[in-house]
């Protein structure tokens, strides 16, 4: 199909020109390819779609008649180009996103009114879930991952933020069984664990330059970051938890940060999207609008914003 679409091209420049050289000069080819297209194009139809002669070259009837169908084709093709090119310059459709609950709820559900009014015209579908999504089978634009890294080559990653976590606890906590000293003293506390995300449950702490893993353990487990959060502000028991979660709670003196010396970030917040070339106006404008929320720092580690507040 591609080579009928180029035979259209060539055979309704000659036929415009009037000229075979001057038709190879505007689609940057040279006289002989010209030549030999058309008359691949005239055995291939079974009709002399031109008059030649040394010093002329006109169409014959045939040629004339071709010659209004390809501009109609071509005519066709530029206008579909067109239009498609006109809908990728406005942000319209249904933007799919997935996201993790915690982070959704607290975090991009709060912004999500804005983008929605810069681009009235867009959909958008939110998924909440802690389980590994595959965006192309399922149909998802874009993944908003808490990963350290994204190992699959078919999908591509932006860095949103730094994914900041800190153990705490309640002051009711602390006063009732005391705060951990070391990394090693949590092994004698309540410690609260995630039950659907395992490796959430050994967390990691600086020693000198070396990093340390503990598997802690405890008498409360659930799937959810919020109910962790809301677990450890009832004193339950000590909990490691990323600041988008907690940062209102510390602020307010609701939970104390513990073992600050000792924490190590490990992770980061990631858009992650399956495509680079050709991305809908829609992902590029989420990608644009996250970054613009969450860089150069992300708003509950904005000590401006707490200013504010």
């Amino acid at each position: 199909m591609q080579d009928r679409y180029n035979e259209m091209v060539v055979f309704s420049r000659v036929a415009t020109l009037g000229s075979f050289s001057a038709a190879a000069r505007e689609l940057d080819l040279t006289p002989s390819a010209v030549s030999k297209l058309i008359s691949r194009l005239e055995d291939r139809l079974s009709v002399r779609l031109f008059q030649r002669t040394t010093r002329s070259l006109r169409l014959t009837d045939e040629g004339s008649m071709f010659l209004h169908s390809c501009r109609e084709i071509l005519q066709d093709i530029e206008r579909a180009e067109l239009e498609v090119a006109a809908l990728q310059s406005k942000v319209t459709g249904t933007l799919s996103v997935t996201a993790t609950s915690a982070f959704a709820r607290i975090q991009l559900c709060k912004i999500l009114p804005g983008f929605m009014a810069r681009y009235p015209e867009l959909r958008v579908e939110l998924s909440l879930t802690e389980r590994q999504v595959d965006l192309i089978s399922e149909h998802i634009d874009m993944a908003i991952l808490i990963s350290e890294e994204v190992t699959d080559q078919s999908l591509i990653s932006r860095k949103l933020a730094t994914n900041k976590r800190v153990i705490c606890a309640s002051p009711e906590y602390i006063k009732k069984h005391g705060a951990p000293k070391t990394p090693e003293d949590l092994l004698n506390h309540n410690c609260l664990t995630h039950s659907s995300i395992h490796h959430f449950n050994d967390w990691q702490f600086r020693d000198g330059d070396e990093i340390k893993v503990l598997s802690i353990q405890g008498n409360f487990r659930t799937n959810s970051a919020s109910a962790l959060h809301e677990a450890v502000k009832a004193g339950i028991g000590i909990a490691r938890l990323a600041t988008f979660v907690t940062q209102p709670s510390l602020d307010s003196g609701e939970l104390v940060p513990l073992l600050t010396e000792h924490t190590h970030d490990s992770s980061n917040i990631l858009a992650v999207y399956p495509h680079r070339r050709h991305l809908s106006t829609r992902v590029r404008a989420f990608i644009d609008f996250l970054i613009e929320q969450f860089t150069p720092a992300p708003p509950w580690d904005n000590p401006a914003n707490k200013q504010r507040d």
